[in-house]
């Protein structure tokens, strides 16, 4: 008996499984539908952000331009059907308008809130309005999200070598400048006085290595200097004659209970500018700037870039003047006026001062031995 029933329970127990898949399984079982009864809806979708870039720091026509659209909806990633890219001028402004278009149907794959990252490269039509001077990138919604201003020209690049006389390192030679265009020029912004004490400390030798018959006071000045301490300033009495040394360096001994009086000394910190200044075409601009080892009596190599515009080409600069550019060295930046007319007084100014300015000698001179 016990064996039939071991022989009976398998065959039942698969018995009951098929009964029980049997009653779940019906037709058209499956993933359920994306629409129902399989209904089909083109649209739009829409996108949050998007931004316009070159590679450069002045697009040109003729540049390649970038448009990338971020945080896109298409309600699927399989309902993204296409991305136009519709473009309009509207007076001086290229207006591009992406539109994202979507196709949803009973074959598409569910995964709601897609939001891919899509770039899209493109080249402006050559025969663009010439009044034409700034893309935009806009939503559906009409909201600008980018822009980037279109200019018509060419990128000269050119290396410059100035010589530098050693008269730049003398502060009561300036304002002072090389000569012609490109130059250097080197003024005086302004001069803070300083007051440092100092009093005497007696120093004696330990060993002497020859006698004098005659010594002189010879006061040993630090090379920096506190306007918060007094600085001792040892005093040694060394041989007259600059041939013969009476003490070791390392043999003298320094009495701190012999101090002299607190003295007096007057220092003066002079703050000075130097500007790379150029005539450059009207509205043309510094595209790129380098120079190499800045040092008196030699010549220093400058290597710059130069965005030179268009005949009708609109827009302007940003330089320091209309045809004239003047690059600080001490900033490595562009002196140029603000947007409510700042700096405008020092640019005049500065203009006035390389005019004036003494020119310093532009040639090295070398020493030449006439042959016999």
């Amino acid at each position: 008996m016990k064996r039939k029933f071991a022989a009976f329970f398998p065959v039942y127990l698969l018995s009951l499984l098929i009964a029980f898949f049997a009653s779940c399984s019906q037709d058209g079982d499956g993933p359920l539908g994306v629409m129902p009864s399989g209904t089909s809806i083109k649209g739009e979708g829409y996108f949050w952000e998007a931004s316009l870039d070159s590679g450069k720091t002045i697009h040109l026509l003729s540049d390649t331009l970038y448009v990338t659209l971020s945080k896109i909806w298409s309600f699927s990633n399989c309902a993204l059907s296409s991305i136009g890219l519709y473009k309009s001028i509207e007076d001086t402004v290229y207006v591009i308008a992406p539109e994202i278009s979507i196709d949803v149907n009973a074959d598409d794959c569910p995964a709601p809130v897609y939001r891919p990252d899509t770039t899209f490269k493109m080249i402006l039509d050559q025969d663009i309005s010439k009044k034409v001077s700034k893309i935009v990138v806009k939503n559906e919604v009409d909201s600008l999200l980018d822009s980037i201003k279109l200019r018509r020209g060419k990128l000269v690049l050119d290396t410059f070598r100035i010589f530098l006389d050693s008269s730049f390192a003398v502060h009561d030679s300036l304002p002072l400048r090389t000569k012609e265009s490109p130059s250097l020029l080197r003024v005086l912004d302004s001069l803070t006085p300083r007051k440092f004490y100092w009093r005497t400390l007696r120093a004696n030798c330990a060993m002497r290595v020859d006698m004098c018959e005659d010594v002189v006071a010879d006061t040993i000045y630090p090379t920096s200097w506190s306007e918060n301490d007094t600085a001792l300033v040892p005093v040694r009495y060394a041989c007259a004659s600059a041939d013969s040394v009476y003490c070791l360096n390392t043999k003298w001994e320094y009495d701190s209970t012999a101090l002299g009086k607190v003295n007096e000394r007057m220092d003066t910190v002079w703050h000075t500018s130097t500007y790379y200044i150029e005539n450059i075409p009207s509205c043309a601009l510094l595209n790129g700037f380098l120079y190499g080892g800045f040092t008196y009596k030699s010549k220093v190599t400058f290597l710059r870039e130069l965005f030179v515009p268009d005949d009708d080409e609109l827009s302007c600069g940003p330089s320091t003047k209309k045809d004239w550019v003047a690059y600080r060295l001490e900033s490595n930046k562009v002196l140029t006026e603000g947007n409510k007319g700042e700096n405008k007084t020092l640019i005049d100014s500065l203009y006035s001062v390389w005019k004036s300015a003494t020119v310093a000698p532009d040639t090295l001179v070398a020493d030449t031995t006439e042959s016999k």
